[in-house]
């Protein structure tokens, strides 16, 4: 199962040539994933926030465009004591062709004590429901 949002490319989300800007895509992971973690539970207010980022990536496999809407999945590929993986895909949202994909590895954190900490089994369990199992489509 993947948790998806909805984008719509705006124009100062373009570039010179009328693509899709490289930072723009990060971007729409960043709304994907703090969306989907706020759906599973790790905060929806700033205050009450405990994930931290140690790293992200993402591909651009196809071009993208002003007005273009996109979805963006995201799915779980891995999830250690204290961290995560999420795995993002952006496609077109008529045709269902991929314009990129990305990848982010997030840390459950006390900001008090600035310190990773294990994930709560309940997070666990709703990270759990987004599992990517064996073969994933992402091919990361």
């Amino acid at each position: 199962m993947a948790y998806e949002i909805p984008v719509k490319v705006r124009f100062s989300e373009t570039d010179a040539l009328g693509h899709i800007s490289n930072i723009s895509y990060f971007i729409y992971l960043e709304e994907a994933r703090t969306d989907f973690f706020a759906e599973l539970g790790f905060g929806h207010d700033i205050s009450n926030w405990k994930i931290i980022l140690a790293s992200a990536s993402c591909d651009f496999i196809s071009q993208g465009y002003y007005n273009q809407k996109l979805i963006v999945l995201t799915e779980v590929s891995r999830i250690g004591n204290s961290s995560f993986q999420v795995l993002h895909e952006i496609k077109d949202a008529e045709s269902g062709a991929l314009i990129a994909k990305g990848q982010a590895n997030a840390v459950h954190f006390n900001f008090k004590i600035q310190k990773s900490e294990a994930l709560p089994e309940a997070n666990r369990r709703q990270l759990e429901k987004y599992l990517v199992k064996e073969e994933s489509h992402h091919g990361n």
